[in-house]
């Protein structure tokens, strides 16, 4: 254990009227270090996640989060970018800076405004995190990409909607007890499985209720060393931190796998001394519910695929063997692009210390997290457990 999160701060996510980057990148920076009883004099490192590729006329963001207070004019501040996984890139580098005893503090901020630009624009600017050479002309933006990934995991498998749709009522029940959720609605399964005029085909086998929202928010989490974490009034350590890119273009590997998600548990388990089976809950990225299907199979829940047999036998159901996505996830909270990670972060510590409300699973002790960029391309697993 190296890093330690001391506090933290989470927006709504949604559509927040009214709202800018900078509004929400101050309001989370002044929260999460309130949260942690400091000031903003006693930050050594900010790095701010912030995806952008469009969304935001104001790009070169990292400066802003000096407006959040004076005294963190001359501190050093980067922003970070790594697709969906753009939160986690900022947490993970906050904790190298850490980790290199070149910051004893560290302000990690994400952020993303995604619902002031016009639909078709919104599929276009979440494409360049796709191989553009290969891949711009897939239908339907990111839909379209892990709509032909749930087709051909059918296609190997057997027809997987009625778990795909299991998961989807499983996270929007979830989500209700969530007061950060874009949408808090529990739509059952029924809703979820059949095909309607509010539940349209979006792309391939994929319907609206698979496939995460649009999102306005913002989330910030206080890092410290844990010998300084100890001091402060709680402390979440990081027992592993992975981070595991793999190529761009789908063609260059066996995309029903998600080899990169695999590898980043091995690695982040082994490096914990844990094994998956000793967590008390997984936040895994479900930007559609095909990922975490197979996110199941690559976290090692299940053989190659069986990741229906997780969800059908009740294994990551709140009350499951390993509740996945108590939060909602991004299914029913939402997922703007650069916040989505720093979300997972804060929801997990709050898991991990007793405050999570509705959302409480009861004696968490440890928490996995897996952030997803693209389709498995950037991978970060991080491994929490409370010491203090």
């Amino acid at each position: 254990m190296t890093a330690a999160i001391v506090g933290w701060a989470h927006t709504p996510f949604g559509k927040l009227n009214g709202e800018t980057v900078e509004s929400l990148i101050v309001r989370v920076a002044g929260e999460a270090l309130a949260d942690a009883g400091l000031e903003a004099k006693d930050v050594d490192e900010i790095v701010l996640g912030h995806f952008n590729a469009g969304f935001s006329a104001q790009d070169f963001t990292a400066s802003l989060m000096l407006q959040a207070s004076p005294d963190l004019r001359f501190k050093r501040a980067t922003r970070v970018e790594n697709a969906c996984a753009t939160g986690s890139a900022a947490v993970h580098q906050g904790i190298r800076a850490i980790e290199a005893r070149a910051a004893r503090i560290v302000l990690a901020v994400g952020v993303e405004q995604m619902t002031t630009t016009p639909g078709p624009q919104i599929g276009e600017n979440l494409l360049k995190a796709s191989y553009v050479r290969e891949e711009a002309d897939i239908e339907g933006g990111f839909a379209g990409i892990f709509g032909k990934i749930a087709g051909l995991y059918f296609q190997k498998w057997g027809d997987q909607s009625d778990a795909l749709a299991m998961i989807a009522a499983k996270n929007h029940k979830n989500g209700v007890g969530n007061p950060y959720a874009q949408m808090r609605k529990d739509l059952g399964f029924d809703f979820c499985r059949t095909e309607s005029e509010k539940n349209p085909f979006v792309a391939g086998p994929l319907k609206r209720t698979d496939c995460s929202l649009v999102s306005d928010g913002a989330a910030a989490i206080v890092l410290a060393d844990v010998e300084t974490a100890l001091q402060f009034k709680k402390a979440v350590a990081f027992r592993a931190a992975e981070h595991v890119q793999d190529f761009l273009p789908m063609s260059k590997r066996d995309i029903l796998k998600f080899e990169g998600c695999a590898v980043a548990w091995k690695r982040a388990l082994a490096r914990s001394g844990l094994a998956l089976n000793d967590l008390s809950f997984v936040e895994t990225h479900d930007c559609f519910t095909v990922a975490e299907l197979i996110e199941y199979e690559a976290m090692g829940l299940t053989a190659e695929g069986q990741g229906a047999r997780a969800i059908k036998e009740g294994w990551t159901q709140k009350d499951g063997k390993l509740p996945v996505n108590p939060s909602g996830g991004l299914k029913a909270k939402g997922h703007p692009i650069g916040a989505t990670g720093v979300s997972m972060h804060a929801l997990t510590a709050m898991q991990l210390t007793d405050s999570a409300g509705e959302l409480q699973i009861k004696n968490a002790r440890l928490g996995g997290i897996f952030n997803m960029g693209g389709t498995s391309v950037a991978n970060y697993v991080s491994i929490l457990e409370r010491i203090k």
